[in-house]
């Protein structure tokens, strides 16, 4: 199994988890927040999204990761609707496939850029951080769809 291939099913088990274990979240929930000030619901999986993308650019641009946290944090913010994030979110885990399923093994393990963020690691380990990343989120949603008095789904079945 290639490189790409490895990446793929790592962010189809992301994708799947993530999707199984916040469904029970719908568009009314869409504002639900722990505290004032708190991200949504929205904005959770809005911000999940984003991150995908960040993490795709990031390794396969010469500048390395951007580091605009305010400005990644406006935009969302703007975020208002759940169903806009999931869709954001599909397209984020859609293009990363496409990317990822374009680049050969040796193009994975070209070092990242120096830097504070996973400086001089493989791109290939961007894969094993987007699965974290959208694992943490997942779980606070999870925090967030208790509150809401919904039980969670297992992630992992069905």
């Amino acid at each position: 199994m290639s490189l790409a291939q490895q990446a793929v099913a790592e962010l189809d088990a992301a994708h799947e988890f993530f999707n199984r274990s916040t469904r029970n979240l719908t568009e009314e929930h869409s504002t639900l927040a722990p505290q004032p000030g708190m991200m949504t619901a929205a904005q959770q999986v809005a911000h999940a999204a984003q991150t995908i993308e960040w993490f795709m650019d990031g390794a396969f641009r010469p500048e390395g990761f951007d580091t605009r946290w305010e400005e990644h944090a406006r935009v969302v913010q703007a975020v208002h609707s759940l169903t806009e994030a999931r869709a954001w979110f599909e397209r984020s885990v859609a293009a990363a496939k496409n990317t990822v399923q374009s680049k050969s093994d040796e193009e994975l393990l070209v070092s990242l850029p120096p830097g504070p963020i996973m400086g001089g690691a493989p791109r290939i380990a961007i894969f094993s951080a987007i699965t974290d990343h959208t694992a943490h989120h997942r779980g606070a949603l999870t925090v967030y769809a208790r509150l809401a008095g919904l039980v969670p789904p297992m992630p992992y079945m069905d």
